[in-house]
């Protein structure tokens, strides 16, 4: 019988989380590296650049690959032959370790889970409660998978329940682009065939824990069909184009995994789930000797990359720019923002616009500015602001015409794609959508050199900042006349990729 301490386990936890905020696991850096060094789009390139660079950072400096630090999975599978030493349930105990680590003084992490997800969303403050997944197996060890998922990647999940005779690679191919770049690729799609409803879904969240090998299975061939399956959707998926952050490119997909179950006669269920570039997941084994022990990597593990702006690069001073200024900027080239900017997310711009519709004054003028979709991490230490990178700008498609036509807004900047509705806006309004990259959040914070909120304080980290930049890096991904880089760039790699293989 081995005895697990409750500390034992609550500390693991905790640890776990901090480690993963701020270290990606080498097989995924060791990808996106080999990614990056045959990518032949300039725009993708530069995105990879940028995480790979903010991830060395985050290393370095222990701060947050991504300010969306997650909400936390737990796998354990717990041995029978094992007995936990304490008074709380094991639930309890890995919730303890997510709220120890999220209010750690030296790293703070974001707390993005929301209580009565249907009515107040009122925040937990600790990031609690984790989902947390059980199994018992004849054993005398507890076995530890922890992970923390971004909100922009989880939302991106697909499910269907197909008939038996439909191609699972059909549908996936389908989806893939429906998924836009709101999950920041490159990076991982987990697949999960059979079973249940519930039960697809979990699969394809277990097997992002792999990690990444595809280039192992490419070299000794599949042995089964879900192997099969990776190897063809691996192939197919990164032949359409889609590139990192979306911008077009060669590389979409770092790695595919496939778990499958048996299922009923009369199905064939199959979700995907994809990870982020900030893929954040680690392992841990409990035997009773105390608590576990995660090795840090070497500096040396990280590539060393430079990012170069090039002479060509457009500097801008948002405060003086004017309407006029934005006319000739082109999709796809690359802005160094200077001055002061506004923020705002989802629950800042409903506010605003149910203020809009019953006529009351909001508490920032938006007339030529622009607005940063972000809610960035707590500062520490001598930080303005901690890490802040880009919200998906998807969710505030609904609220861009008005908020444009009502305000004079000029700008706004987020991550991945806009929908055909804000984009329509953006053109009518002659505005424009810049992209910052995901994943690359502790390096966007370094260009903010000032942070006040000005704006809905009781909101959080929802409130309205008003950010000081200097240099901020962001690409354009509208114009004035509505041309995404979104569209056109996946659309021109598609045709350069497939072209080469006629």
């Amino acid at each position: 019988m081995t005895v697990i301490k409750q500390e034992d386990l609550i500390q693991s936890v905790a640890d776990a989380l901090q480690y993963i905020s701020y270290y990606h696991p080498k097989d995924f850096i060791d990808a996106v590296h080999a990614a990056y060094e045959r990518e032949e789009s300039k725009a993708a390139k530069d995105a990879m650049a940028q995480i790979l660079i903010n991830s060395r950072m985050c290393a370095m400096g222990h701060r947050p690959i991504c300010q969306d630090t997650g909400i936390v999975t737990v796998f354990l599978t717990i041995g029978m032959d094992v007995k936990f030493e304490g008074d709380m349930s094991v639930e309890d105990m890995c919730n303890e370790g997510v709220r120890r680590a999220y209010t750690h003084p030296d790293n703070v992490l974001r707390a993005s889970v929301l209580a009565d997800p249907d009515g107040k969303r009122a925040n937990t403050k600790d990031n609690t409660p984790a989902i947390i997944h059980m199994k018992l197996v004849p054993g005398n060890t507890v076995d530890v998978h922890v992970a923390a998922k971004g909100g922009g990647s989880e939302a991106k999940s697909k499910f269907a329940m197909l008939n038996p005779s439909d191609s699972i690679v059909d549908w996936v191919l389908e989806q893939v682009p429906k998924m836009g770049a709101g999950w920041c690729p490159p990076g991982m799609l987990g697949i999960g065939i059979g079973g249940t409803a519930e039960k697809a879904m979990l699969l394809a969240k277990e097997a992002l824990l792999e990690p990444i090998n595809i280039q192992e299975l490419q070299a000794r061939g599949a042995q089964n069909r879900a192997e099969e399956l990776r190897l063809e959707l691996f192939e197919k998926v990164n032949k359409l184009g889609i590139g990192a952050q979306g911008l077009g490119g060669l590389t979409t997909v770092l790695d595919i995994k496939v778990m499958d179950y048996p299922t009923h006669a009369a199905n064939k269920p199959v979700a995907i789930i994809p990870n982020c570039a900030a893929t954040r997941h680690t392992h841990f084994v409990l035997d009773g000797s105390g608590p576990a022990v995660l090795k840090a990597p070497k500096v040396e593990d990280w590539p060393q990359i430079t990012w170069e702006v090039g002479d060509s690069v457009r500097r801008v001073n948002l405060d003086t720019i004017t309407p006029e200024d934005v006319k000739d900027w082109k999709t796809g080239e690359t802005v160094l923002l200077s001055g002061k900017m506004l923020t705002g997310r989802d629950a800042a711009h409903k506010r605003m616009v149910d203020m809009i519709a019953k006529g009351e004054e909001l508490p920032v003028d938006l007339k030529g500015r622009f607005i940063y979709y972000v809610g960035p991490v707590d500062p520490v230490r001598e930080e303005v602001v901690g890490p802040a990178g880009p919200t998906t700008a998807t969710r505030m498609d609904k609220f861009t015409r008005t908020v444009l036509e009502k305000t004079g807004l000029l700008g706004m900047i987020g991550k991945s794609e806009r929908g055909d509705i804000a984009i329509e806006a953006i053109k009518d309004n002659e505005a424009v959508y810049l992209m910052a990259v995901g994943g690359a959040a502790y390096l966007v914070s370094q260009a903010i050199k000032g942070a006040k909120v000005v704006g809905f304080d009781d909101l959080g980290m929802e409130a309205i900042y008003e950010f000081e930049v200097e240099d901020m890096p962001v690409t354009v991904a509208v114009d004035t006349k509505g041309e995404s880089v979104h569209k056109t760039g996946p659309q021109t790699w598609y045709a350069k990729i497939n072209a080469t293989e006629v």
